[in-house]
């Protein structure tokens, strides 16, 4: 599958949802493997079972990349969300083109700073965006955090909420990927109002509100 992004392509299926650069992107994430600031050609949102324990993860992502001949350097995520429903968007403004694609289970619902602290779970929500463009570091710590806004703001809408009755803001182990080719002009800012950070949130929302509404859906 090809995206709206020149060198960027994306594989889909029960086990992962690959998205591969023909050139290093810069990323900025949270990610199992390579997380926080990196150079890497190949994203990896990786599905595991729900009731997989922390000391079972040492070498699964190793191990894929192996089986699948992914070579160089590459960021690897895990969820029990299934990834073969990974939904995808796009988005262009101003010169700048972002490409979405999330998965989402929505079955360990949390509120940040209400929820009390539990063991380990795989990720559910998990959201990759790359964009065509050239952001400073400081853009892309901005731009992973509207990514988070807009998921929770999507959460909040959708009236998601936790076991206890509050509105969920996200799943126990949500993961953000942000990554951009360096192409174009020099970005200072991923805001929600700056022109990377809309197309940024522009993809993410409509990303993410498909897969909130598809989960939802299926579990009425």
């Amino acid at each position: 599958m090809a995206g709206v992004i020149d060198g960027i392509e994306v594989s889909v299926d029960r086990e992962a949802v690959v998205v591969t650069a023909s050139e290093p992107l810069s990323v900025l994430s949270s990610a199992f493997v390579m997380g926080g600031f990196a150079m890497a050609r190949t994203l990896v949102n990786l599905h595991v079972p729900k009731d997989l324990q922390e000391e079972q993860m040492d070498g699964l992502l190793s191990r894929f990349t192996q089986r699948r001949g992914i070579a160089g350097l590459w960021v690897g995520l895990v969820t029990s969300a299934w990834t073969e429903k990974a939904e995808v968007a796009e988005a262009t403004s101003r010169g700048l083109s972002a490409f979405a694609i999330v998965t989402v289970g929505l079955s360990n619902r949390v509120a940040a700073g209400s929820t009390p602290i539990a063991a380990w779970a795989p990720s559910t929500i998990n959201a990759i965006v790359i964009v065509d463009g050239a952001p400073e570091p400081a853009a892309l710590v901005n731009a992973v955090m509207t990514v988070t806004e807009v998921k929770t703001a999507l959460l909040a809408d959708a009236e998601v909420r936790c076991d206890d009755g509050r509105v969920a803001s996200g799943t126990s182990t949500d993961a953000v990927v942000v990554a951009a080719t360096g192409r174009g002009t020099r970005r200072r800012f991923g805001g929600p109002i700056s022109d990377f950070g809309w197309v940024v949130a522009r993809a993410a929302r409509s990303a993410l509100g498909a897969g909130i509404r598809r989960w939802m859906d299926e579990h009425p």
